[in-house]
């Protein structure tokens, strides 16, 4: 049977890092964790093909790489340090032309101790990563997403959110296969999953010009999802997530597109009446059941309009 090798990319992955700053005049420390994948696409076809492993960088050399790296440059913002990854591959090894990186950076949040930040205890106060996946492919290579260049995307993962009050579902299609009651108040509950994709940078001098829209964005992501969720009084998971993504990409012009991703974590009504009457239903409801699936997910990427597509020049 005739055959061939259709596409093919390797590496190292579940890397974990830890690195901490010391601030020799101040004694405060500043920790980032990591998990970091790193994926290689090139002329590696004959590794697969004729068992010839003279074409491949070794996975434990590319572990390796990625704690050398982490000593010699900063790992924040994530974006810039995947960037650094992704280009030293492509840069150090001819025939790899384009890397692929993934980070997620796991939460660690300084303890407040005697009403005073401690220089150097933390806690972990919620599942909640920042994620960055950034491709660098080079001049003589088109990978599965298309051109030449640093191609970055930041996300927010796993962000548990819940409001009890100001959440509506009505008006939908009902037909004979429809038992969902409409409801005008309900709890809304979703982990919120939220990216945003940044224009192509030609090389990784213009990622750093642009260093301090990397945090910025982050944080302003995070906040507009968390404002519109707590204060829209919302007619749907649907049109909640397009208010959060249309306002992120007024924050800041380097943004090409958002997305969102939004399990709709139920809680039911219990009916008690069968107790002596106890009245738990409608606006009586206090106890509910949190359910563990089926869940609805909903899922939108808004990307911004021909007419605003006109950016500074990277």
């Amino acid at each position: 049977m005739a055959s061939r090798l259709a596409a093919a990319r390797y590496g190292k992955d579940n890397v974990r890092v830890y690195k901490v700053h010391r601030d020799q005049e101040t004694g405060v420390h500043t920790v980032v964790e990591m998990t970091v994948c790193v994926l290689l696409e090139g002329e590696i076809d004959t590794s697969y093909t004729q068992a010839d492993n003279s074409v491949v960088v070794a996975t434990d050399t590319m572990k390796n790489t990625i704690y050398i790296t982490a000593k010699q440059h900063p790992v924040t913002p994530p974006e810039l340090f995947a960037s650094i990854l992704g280009t030293h591959f492509v840069q150090t090894y001819s025939h790899i032309h384009a890397a692929h990186v993934n980070i997620i950076t796991h939460r660690w949040t300084r303890m407040t101790i005697n009403d005073k930040p401690h220089p150097h205890s933390f806690l972990r106060d919620g599942t909640e990563t920042r994620n960055v996946s950034v491709d660098v492919t080079d001049d003589t290579y088109k990978s599965s997403g298309g051109g030449a260049g640093i191609k970055i995307t930041s996300a927010i993962s796993g962000l548990s959110v819940l409001k009890s009050t100001n959440s509506q579902f009505h008006s939908f299609i009902r037909d004979e296969y429809t038992t969902l009651p409409e409801t005008w108040d309900r709890i809304l509950s979703t982990d919120v999953d939220a990216s945003w994709r940044w224009r192509t940078f030609h090389t990784l001098d213009d990622v750093r010009a642009e260093i301090p829209k990397f945090d910025a964005t982050w944080s302003a992501a995070r906040d507009i999802t968390l404002d519109v969720f707590a204060t829209d009084n919302s007619a749907s998971v649907q049109n909640s997530m397009y208010k959060m993504a249309e306002r992120i990409l007024g924050v800041e012009p380097l943004l090409e597109s958002v997305e969102y991703s939004l399990p709709n974590k139920h809680y039911f009504e219990l009916d008690l009446s069968w107790h002596k009457g106890i009245k738990n239903t409608g606006k009586d409801a206090e106890v509910y059941v949190p359910q563990s699936g089926p869940n609805g997910l909903i899922k939108c990427t808004v990307a911004r309009g021909e007419e605003c597509r006109e950016a500074p020049k990277l």
